[in-house]
């Protein structure tokens, strides 16, 4: 009976697994291939077209040799720990906020969602002009009478990338403030009325008791986000094109600038190599916290 069992489990929902045969392919094809051919050849000392010749780690020795490249890693790092805190502070904020039952809270999460619609190139592009110290806010305060006023970190290396980050905050929590949402509204409605009961302040409640319920929904925010952090360059391209200087750049752009410009493919295809090891020490930790940790539990 049990040798019986095994064929019609094999052949159960067959429909189902032969419409997934063509996204598995291409997904091993496209996705699993693409990534080995790209770490192979990351070895070698291909230019303007891939080559065979093998040179070890020279590319990479290269690569962390060079001053661009680093900037480009301070830059991510900055980003990216300030994006990851102020959108998940932000975002958590708004959604508790939200979840008060206010009025009008289609309207309000309309308009709090709506920069998520929009594309990096045009948020981009919009903040360029806010920031701009001829026409945007620094100007408008000046005219209003604040003319000390001064407020131009895109024309700062200093902290341009700051200005970066409030173009990347203001396009992305609103959907951190969703998801977050969602996951107050899953929070059962006993809890709050029991904290009540006990005395126990909304913040104890929120802190204590709300947000480790909502471990899954955090763990999943933080891998959206950080996987959208590794890949940042529509934002840098529109707003500062990497610059002043270099003081703005960002791994994505050194990667595309020298496989697209510099004719340089093993030195991009190293630093996308760098850029997917980034990727997997924020995915490999994820998938064993979401579904190793849930087996053994």
């Amino acid at each position: 009976m049990a040798s019986a069992s095994k064929p019609i489990g094999l052949f159960r929902n067959m429909t189902a697994k032969i419409a997934a045969v063509p996204m598995i392919l291409t997904a091993l094809v496209v996705f699993v291939g693409g990534t080995l051919w790209t770490v192979t050849y990351s070895f070698t000392n291909s230019k303007l077209l891939p080559r065979t010749k093998f040179v070890g780690f020279d590319q990479y020795e290269r690569l962390w040799a060079t001053e661009r490249w680093m900037v480009s890693i301070e830059n991510l790092i900055i980003y990216g720990i300030c994006s990851l805190v102020f959108s998940l502070i932000i975002g958590f904020l708004l959604a508790a906020l939200l979840d008060q039952k206010v009025r009008f809270e289609n309207t309000f999460r309309t308009i709090i969602l709506y920069p998520f619609a929009l594309s990096f190139i045009v948020t981009g592009l919009i903040w360029q002009w806010l920031l701009n110290p001829d026409f945007g806010i620094q100007s408008v305060l000046q005219n209003l009478g604040w003319e000390s006023f001064n407020f131009n970190p895109l024309y700062n290396s200093d902290i341009v990338i700051y200005g970066v980050l409030f173009a990347g905050l203001w396009q992305g929590t609103g959907f951190v403030m969703v998801l977050m949402l969602a996951g107050l509204r899953g929070i059962d409605q006993e809890i709050w009325k029991a904290s009540r009961v006990d005395g126990i302040p909304a913040w104890k409640t929120y802190l204590f008791i709300v947000i480790p319920m909502m471990r899954p929904v955090f763990i999943t925010t933080l891998v959206i986000i950080a996987s959208g952090i590794v890949r940042l360059y529509d934002l840098i391209v529109a707003q500062t094109s990497g610059g002043p200087g270099i003081s703005s750049e960002v791994p994505a752009k050194y990667v595309y600038d020298y496989m697209f410009q510099g004719q340089n493919l093993g030195q991009g295809f190293a630093a996308s190599t760098m850029m997917l090891l980034a990727v997997a020490i924020v995915i490999i930790p994820w998938a064993y916290l979401e579904f190793g940790g849930r087996k053994h539990g």
